[in-house]
């Protein structure tokens, strides 16, 4: 009798990096991560971006050397940094982002914002959402202008934060 092969999971595409949802919401200046639901503020605007770039956190090495210790010096934990983080290519049907950037500039306001970054599969389901707290923008880019397009974007969003982290929220 001839043997089959039966695959145990239908086959899943894999994740398509290009497709993110932003979501950014209002928090004052002095305050630490709006992350909890209960009374927090909605969201300020929502975006469809296709790339993101800079999620990324490096941690400074302290050495320490010990005297009479010929193997080595002790490396120790010191400052995490943040990389700046670019939206690239984004839509949304708000002019809420250039207000914060606008009245940011201007010294108008002075609020940051939480931002959550989901990463969604093929259908639109999120898969891993990405917190990042106290964001300040820092370069606004407007898409070009051109008759023939039908879509009027953000070209790029380039913000600032102090702190990347894995969020359930929005997942």
């Amino acid at each position: 009798m001839p043997e089959t092969i039966a695959s145990a999971k239908p086959f899943v595409p894999p994740l398509q990096t290009f497709r993110f949802r932003v979501a950014f919401k209002p928090e004052p200046i002095g305050a630490r991560g709006s992350g909890k639901r209960g009374g927090a503020p909605e969201d300020l605007c929502e975006g469809a971006f296709s790339e993101v770039t800079g999620l990324e956190a490096s941690m400074e090495v302290k050495s320490i050397r010990e005297g009479g210790a010929n193997n080595g010096a002790h490396q120790r934990a010191g400052q995490i940094t943040f990389s700046t983080v670019v939206l690239k290519r984004g839509v949304t049907t708000s002019r809420d982002l250039w207000r914060w950037w606008s009245l940011l500039a201007r010294g108008a306001l002075a609020h940051r914002l939480t931002v959550r970054i989901t990463l969604q599969d093929p259908a639109g389901a999120p898969v891993m959402t990405w917190r990042l707290e106290r964001a300040l923008p820092v370069k606004f880019k407007a898409a070009d202008f051109n008759a023939r397009a039908t879509e009027v974007g953000i070209e790029e969003l380039h913000f600032v934060h102090e702190g990347l982290f894995p969020d359930n929220e929005g997942a």
